[in-house]
């Protein structure tokens, strides 16, 4: 897998360090490398004059391990600020700090952050008091995320690992125009709800050229998304990269203009997947996703619409449909073994069918005794195109 920043951005990040005025190491501000002293004012002090800059600025963390409570980046910024993480942030374990997050972005344009440091959310003693799997509703709270990026625009993220977050490990929110490049992101396959990535109500995102291993989604898509680019993903272990649960909530917006492509999935519960909820309140669309290049390794579910999503298996049989309409969605040259039968699940709303389902080129092997199969309930006029395999559909 790549981890080479684009050329553009070397060229940028050169011409920003050359008309730099001002740069801070955490270390002249108090910071200290040893893992056990607090070092969280440092860094918000670095921060703060870095912001409050009249030229560009920029911040180096260095080798090291620094322990870091609950801190805000927070904008706007008089100029540009780079974050050079060389070392590795330590989160504190006591779930009491945290109101809800730990590092947060929030009202920033123009942020550069990249590795090869790490930030380290020393989540496993959190995981064992998360009963969200349990019961999805009256006990499950939120945990610590490792980093949110709120009403942030033109980013670049690169080259940094986060790993065992107590809970998301990055969330993006009101934000567009930005890059998560070379990232690497990892926590045991059974930590619960760790998702590598969470995508709402922003446009303009890339993923790309990263590792995601996680105990949930690579990548989840929130409402409100717009042109979302994810390739040359590594997915796994963990739930796939999903487009939801959408549907649920009144106030959610449509979802447009998702692509997906050169990505892996490896050992993973799903690869690619659309889910939405029964009994649904809002009547939102998801429409034009693509996607294609894709290899699968050892999937249970590789491709999959889900219009009857419910985690906590105890739905009643009864449900209104889905509202929530899916069209143009296009499944191009994916292949590899699936570990269940049926490697092509698409279950759509009986009151809002499928609109523009286009598969071709797909190459999926049942990973066990017989042939592998392919669900098709409520799609309507499914186009198949070339091999496809299972072809149930066409």
């Amino acid at each position: 897998m790549a981890s080479i920043l684009p050329l553009d951005c070397f060229i940028f990040f050169f011409f920003f360090l050359a008309t730099s005025s001002i740069a801070i190491n955490i270390r002249d501000y108090g910071a200290v490398p040893d893992g056990s002293k607090d070092s969280t004012k440092a860094l918000q002090k670095a921060w703060n004059n870095a912001c409050a800059a009249e030229s560009n600025a920029s911040i180096e963390i260095p080798l090291g391990r620094y322990l870091i409570g609950p801190i805000m980046f927070r904008g706007p910024c008089k100029s540009p600020v780079t974050i050079h993480l060389i070392g590795t942030l330590i989160a504190k374990k006591n779930l009491a700090l945290y109101k809800p997050n730990w590092i947060e972005f929030q009202y920033i344009n123009g942020l550069i952050l990249f590795g090869p440091g790490k930030v380290d959310g020393q989540g496993a003693d959190a995981w064992t008091k998360n009963k969200c799997r349990q019961n999805h509703k009256s006990l499950c709270r939120p945990f610590p995320m490792n980093m949110v990026f709120s009403f942030v625009s033109n980013a670049n993220i690169s080259r940094i690992s986060s790993i065992n977050s107590k809970y998301f490990h990055m969330l993006v929110f009101g934000s567009n125009n930005i890059t998560f490049d070379s990232i690497t992101i990892s926590a045991p396959g059974d930590s619960p709800n760790t998702d590598g990535i969470h995508i709402a109500v922003s446009e303009n995102i890339i993923v790309q050229n990263s590792v995601i291993g996680t105990g949930d989604d690579c990548v989840s898509v929130g409402d409100k998304t717009h042109n979302l680019t994810i390739s040359g993903v590594r997915c796994g272990p963990g739930h796939g990269i999903s487009v939801g649960s959408l549907g649920r909530n009144r106030n959610e917006e449509d979802v447009v203009g998702l692509t997906i492509r050169n990505c892996s999935f490896i050992d993973t519960q799903n690869g690619v997947r659309i889910k939405t909820w029964q009994n649904g309140l809002n009547k939102l669309h998801v429409r034009d996703l693509v996607f294609e290049d894709i290899m699968m390794e050892d999937v249970e579910n590789p491709i999959v619409i889900d219009q009857k999503y419910c985690p906590s298996r105890t739905c009643p049989d009864n449900l209104r449909p889905s509202s929530v309409k899916i069209r143009n969605v296009k499944f191009n040259n994916i292949v590899g073994t699936s570990t269940s039968q049926t490697a092509i699940n698409l279950v759509c709303s009986a009151s809002n069918p499928c609109e523009g389902v286009e598969l071709n080129h797909i190459d999926l092997e049942f990973n066990g005794v017989g042939e592998a199969k392919a669900t098709c309930i409520n799609v309507k006029a499914p186009k198949v195109i070339g091999l496809v395999k299972p072809d149930n559909c066409a």
